[in-house]
């Protein structure tokens, strides 16, 4: 259950800062790790609204410069479609 002080850092998915927290603790060293391990950043906004508070708390509980903080790697959804789709109409 998660506290209700606990300020939620990825608003998408619900991740709080505590759950963050405990994924570094745990060894997530980076944005992937941690997003991995919480599912931050994968929302709607694609780490728009959370990855600066992500790597904030990485860069104050591993003392890595936020300058060395990599983005989350950007995966963006895929839909299969038919390759009729793509290919040009012939008269």
């Amino acid at each position: 259950m998660k506290n209700k002080k606990d300020p939620i850092i990825c608003r998408c998915e619900e991740v709080t800062e505590d759950e963050i927290r405990e994924a570094i603790r745990n060894g997530a060293g980076d944005v992937d790790a941690v997003k991995r391990a919480t599912r931050a950043g994968m929302g709607l906004c694609q780490q728009h609204t959370c990855y600066s508070l992500v790597a904030k708390i990485i860069s104050e509980m591993t003392g890595k410069p936020l300058s060395k903080i990599s983005p989350f790697t950007k995966r963006p959804p895929v839909r299969p479609i038919p390759a009729k789709t793509l290919a040009p109409e012939s008269d």
